[in-house]
């Protein structure tokens, strides 16, 4: 198990749990938790260890030093635990999508205001470049957000977008991978493949995030090292934008449902209204009171998080 011992193995499962738990609530970074926890540098050094020199070493060498060279068994316990975590959890998030939606969302709505807030201030420059990149980030996710899709989601090959576009977020420090599923409206479709065990839709999100951690991960790194301002702005536009979709209070408009899936599950196009609008029991105080709960715990992780990242 080279260096570690078992039960430093372990520890970076457990670290594995916490990110994984992060990474299925929208507005909370399992690259946020890698970095507290003090494995983000190791995680990144070893994701840029798979590439073509490490095919190489695998056909020269063999199976044993290309192992070691990306370093296989952090991979196993790391992401053994994620799985572990995120299996665990989807039951419950299924239930709560589907029992209490309203407060589950203004949970994620304080999730999002403040990650807004931290990831915002990273900003040292506001320039008219930067806002520009604000703009546009706000106006796109905006637009993604407002879109009525008919089919689109939960197609094959929209899962695969998923999984590449999601999984780059997901490793990235204050960049929530749940919340660009939600942005993409795909991500009460994974819930659900997770809990139901839908390996067909699990297997083409999981070799999406295959081909955004080979290609697209290096690109936002690239985007990171060289316009880290104009990237964090764009990143923080699409936070503003995505409210829309987050909000808790929706009412089913239209006389047909866009999608009848083979379940016989509807969906339906929803319209945002104010909770005095909404024609459920709107839970008014509850939902501002998760909300701020929401808020409060991405305040307390960023005063755990190490000065340095941002």
């Amino acid at each position: 198990m080279g260096d570690r011992s078992l039960l430093q193995w372990l520890l970076i499962s457990a670290r594995g749990v916490a990110m994984g738990a992060a990474d299925v609530v929208p507005g909370v970074s399992g690259g946020t938790i890698a970095f507290i926890t003090g494995i983000y540098e190791e995680l990144i050094r070893s994701l840029n260890n798979i590439n073509l020199g490490a095919l190489k070493i695998l056909f020269k060498e063999g199976i044993k030093p290309f192992w070691k060279h990306i370093n296989g068994t952090f991979f196993v316990f790391l992401f053994g635990g994620i799985g572990i975590s995120i299996l665990s959890l989807a039951k419950a998030l299924k239930y709560l999508l589907k029992n209490e939606p309203v407060l589950l969302w203004s949970f994620f709505f304080g999730l999002i205001i403040a990650s807004i807030w931290l990831i915002g201030k990273t900003i040292k420059k506001w320039d008219a470049g930067v806002i520009t990149a604000l703009l546009i980030g706000t106006g796109v996710a905006f637009y993604i957000a407002t879109l009525q899709t008919k089919g689109t989601v939960g197609s094959d090959w929209y899962m695969l977008i998923c999984g590449a576009v999601a999984i780059c977020a997901m490793i990235l420090p204050g960049v929530s991978g749940a919340f660009i599923l939600v942005l993409m409206g795909a991500y009460q479709v994974l819930i659900d493949a997770i809990e139901e065990r839908d390996f067909l839709v699990l297997g083409i999100f999981a070799v999406g995030c295959v081909i955004g951690l080979l290609t697209f991960a290096r690109v936002l790194k690239i985007l990171f090292d060289k316009f880290k301002e104009i990237t964090i702005a764009v990143l923080t536009g699409f936070m503003i934008g995505s409210l829309w979709k987050v909000w808790p209070w929706k009412n089913q408009i239209g006389d047909e449902p866009l999608v009848v899936h083979s379940d016989g599950k509807e969906d339906w196009a929803m319209q945002n209204v104010l909770p005095g609008d909404f024609s459920g029991d709107d839970q008014l105080l509850y939902a501002i009171l998760v909300a701020v709960g929401g808020l409060l715990l991405i305040v307390v992780l960023e005063r755990f998080a190490p000065k340095s990242e941002s």
